[in-house]
């Protein structure tokens, strides 16, 4: 039994052909590159904020730290607005992921139910919304009217249904969970909530992970809610407040100063310095959670596409 498995794997081996070898062989360095080109570029930032900010200033820094220097973090610490809005933001993120998670299926398992009447309208509601909004103008007097305006919740609720997530839990449940079971639910006297407590969320656990990373995501990278519709700068996410910093690198409403005038010229190139390598140091900072979540969730980003290609 070995020797004919070993002459089977022989001639599998025999029947590659130079052009299949070639095109592997070009596929894979091709692979190699992208790659590279992906990486490198948080590598550079990872390795640029712990290097002295004379090598970073003089282009010295490339392939690997140089003069191990931890200044940028002190500074970006000692920024008390930073880490306030470094809650915020994971607060906001938290309870805006459950909410969101809970809603989307709600609305997912309603229009997956095949006789529900009015379901082709409600979906041409949904869609509609994916191609024509208010504007601005008219949803910040509406946010202001229902008095969400400078208040954490704005952040939470704000973009909290994504309709093309809700199509895609939509898709899931239609095509992963039989109809029988929801037939059979109901001969034991179930009713429509507790069939989608006990045994619809149960069994979404995929989509589920999906739709907290597709919406935790979306959530921590949004800055422009808290710039409109916060006046507060103590409910600043933390993406708002790293917009400013970016951009200006000087002080912020508070008086706790990033990068203050000085009065001499030394102090004034040292800042510079800090500011420079400080850059980096907030971008490490404020992405870490998202490349980590990324790192452990990434088998299910597959799964999310392909349920989303499905038709239904």
């Amino acid at each position: 039994m070995s020797a004919s498995a070993g002459m089977a794997v022989r001639k599998s081996k025999k029947r590659i052909s130079k052009s299949d070898q070639v095109f592997h062989i070009v596929n894979t360095v091709l692979w190699i590159v992208i790659m590279f080109m992906i990486l490198y570029p948080l590598y550079l930032v990872i390795i640029a904020s712990v290097s002295d900010p004379d090598a970073i200033i003089r282009g010295e820094v490339v392939w690997h730290p140089v003069g191990i220097s931890f200044r940028g973090y002190e500074a970006v610490f000692k920024y008390r607005e930073l880490l306030r809005s470094y809650g915020n933001s994971i607060m906001y993120t938290f309870a805006s992921v459950i909410i969101s998670i809970f809603v989307t299926l709600l609305a997912a398992y309603v229009l997956s139910r095949p006789k529900f009447k009015g379901k082709a309208l409600f979906n041409l509601f949904f869609i509609f919304t994916m191609f024509f909004g208010g504007g601005l103008i008219p949803t910040f007097l509406t946010m202001r009217d229902i008095g969400l305006y400078n208040t954490p919740w704005v952040i939470v609720l704000m973009g909290s249904v994504s309709v093309w997530n809700m199509m895609v839990a939509r898709t899931f449940i239609q095509t992963s969970i039989p109809h029988s079971l929801y037939e059979a639910s109901m001969i034991d006297g179930a009713s429509h909530f507790s069939y989608f407590f006990k045994i619809v969320l149960p069994l979404s656990k995929t989509i589920i992970a999906v739709l907290a990373v597709y919406y935790g995501v979306s959530k921590w990278n949004d800055y422009f809610t808290g710039l409109v519709y916060l006046r507060d700068r103590n409910l600043y996410p933390l993406q708002t407040i790293l917009r400013e910093i970016l951009a200006t690198l000087q002080v912020d409403k508070s008086g706790d100063y990033m990068m203050s005038m000085m009065d001499n010229v030394e102090s004034m190139v040292e800042a510079t310095k800090v500011a420079q390598v400080a850059k980096y140091c907030i971008i490490v900072v404020a992405t870490g959670p998202v490349v980590i979540l990324y790192a452990f969730m990434q088998k299910y980003f597959e799964k999310g596409v392909m349920i989303g290609s499905l038709k239904g």
